[in-house]
């Protein structure tokens, strides 16, 4: 075996221990479904690329296949429970395992079929194209990588070989990610399953969540999916760096988005981009008038809600962000307008300003309590957690901040002549707390725009960095894209 299939055979067969170390029965169903597909795509090379037609059957049949894996493990039972509720039947639910990365792993074959199809992919073997799949640092929550993105890569001799800069930059950003995971989004997700055990208790009345409490748990949900989910990613592009493999960049500080539009062009940018060239394009895109352009756009985020999970929460989700989408198209122009027309005015550059500060406030507010529904555990559950914003109580309880407790602060805010009652060191926690996560998210450069330099401060940080968060690691804590 020459060196190349022993670096590849190798790299294969850790990324499947990988996945299968959890659950050995999700290895019988990625290797199946890479055989599958596999078989696909090379029984569609065999006609030349004018032969659409002939290709076309095994097209189908591969996205039946994929679209039917997904949907037996993650929407059966969901299928089934609402065929129960409307037609008053008693099916048995199967009360299905959801396999790790199923979604991730399924749409990035989906595209190699799409390309197969289109005859886009290359000459394959079944070694590179397994561990195209696979590949254990982007395998169980993406980013999602196109076969044109990896596979070269897996060939590039250059590769092959120890890069000690990519080494010290990939220990760096996988760092960093583990850092937003650990010290960052798990501080903040103790306010959110406190509160939403609260709200799924005592759904109204006295004991209920309160105003504050409500908006504690909106903001606390807002920056822990974003730094779990980006931790997650950066931890992936430092594992492929590692590695040498370059993975495209998944997100670009999509809470500077002044606009829904903008927030899908910086968040989870891999699954925008599956979405725009796998769904939109084909269903016509913007190319066949207004109206269609809208329905087109609508049915991707509705895609992109069944997507990420078997809750009609995030099918809602999904609706919603569609319809914040086709308004944002519906006003651009009438947007654009206003800009250029008060650039031209006395302080043009202050009002014009102030017209971005308005837009990103309304669309953070937008995507707030649009993951409020996310999180929640069902519609029902989302909407009277809303309700519940219009009966006045501004009243905290210590268990819900409990999490941003500074140790000592108490005697800071003594220093300082301020109250120090418990309850104010956990809310003077929180605020600043929240407070410094909106400055890292809207002034700090992310994690694919910052320079590496391998400087004795750099290497002293890092492992310093990466010892606290090993300390920290005293409980289970999973990533949240993990359960889709």
């Amino acid at each position: 075996m020459g060196h190349k299939k022993l670096s590849l055979t190798s790299l294969l067969a850790m990324s499947l221990w990988f996945y299968g170390y959890f659950n050995s029965y999700y290895l019988l169903i990625i290797c199946s479904s890479i055989a599958v597909n596999f078989i696909v795509s090379k029984a569609m090379q065999r006609f030349d690329k004018g032969e659409a037609a002939k290709r076309k059957p095994y097209l189908i049949l591969g996205i039946l296949f994929n679209v039917g894996l997904i949907f037996y493990f993650k929407y059966y039972d969901f299928f089934i429970e609402n065929i129960n509720a409307v037609f008053r039947t008693d099916f048995n639910l199967r009360h299905i395992v959801l396999p790790l990365g199923i979604s991730f792993f399924t749409f990035q074959q989906i595209s190699f079929i799409v390309d197969a199809y289109r005859g886009e992919t290359g000459d394959y073997s079944f070694l590179e194209y397994a561990l195209f799949v696979s590949y254990f640092p982007q395998l169980v929550a993406g980013p999602i990588v196109l076969h044109s993105e990896l596979i070269p890569q897996f060939r590039d001799k250059k590769k092959h070989s120890v890069n000690f800069d990519n080494l010290c930059r990939g220990i760096m950003m996988f760092t960093r990610g583990l850092a937003k995971k650990m010290l960052i989004a798990d501080m903040f997700g103790k306010a959110v399953d406190y509160g939403f055990s609260q709200a799924a208790l005592v759904p109204v009345g006295e004991g209920a969540l309160t105003i504050s409490e409500i908006v504690i748990v909106m903001l606390s949900y807002t920056f822990q999916i974003y730094f779990d989910f980006s931790g997650y990613s950066d931890m992936a592009t430092g594992l492929g760096a590692m590695f040498n493999f370059d993975i495209p960049m998944n997100f670009n500080s999509p809470y500077k988005a002044i606009s829904v539009a903008e927030f899908w062009k910086r968040w989870h940018m891999t699954l925008t981009r599956f979405l725009t060239t796998y769904i939109y394009i084909p269903l016509g895109g913007n190319r066949k008038g207004k109206l269609r352009t809208y329905i087109n756009t609508f049915i991707v985020f509705l895609v992109s809600g069944i997507w990420h999970g078997a809750n009609w929460t995030f099918i809602l989700w999904g609706m919603l962000h569609g319809a914040g989408q086709c308004i944002n198209k519906l006003t651009h122009g009438l947007y654009v307008k206003l800009c250029d027309s008060v650039k031209k005015a006395p302080m043009g550059v202050f009002f014009g300003g102030i017209i971005k500060v308005c837009s990103w406030i309304v669309t953070f507010v937008f995507i707030n309590v649009a993951w409020l529904l996310f999180r929640a555990d069902s519609v029902a559950q989302w909407l009277q957690i809303l309700k519940r914003l219009f009966v006045l109580n501004l009243d905290v309880r210590s268990e819900i901040v409990e999490g941003f407790r500074i140790p000592r602060f108490r005697y800071v805010l003594q220093l300082l002549h301020m109250p120090s009652a418990d309850i104010n060191v956990l809310m003077t926690g929180c605020i600043l707390s929240m407070v410094a996560a909106l400055i890292v998210c809207l002034c700090c450069k992310n994690n694919y725009e910052r320079k590496y330099r391998t400087s004795a401060a750099s290497l002293v940080f890092t492992w310093v960095l990466l010892v606290t968060c090993i300390v920290s690691m005293s409980s289970i804590s999973t990533f949240l894209y993990f359960n889709f």
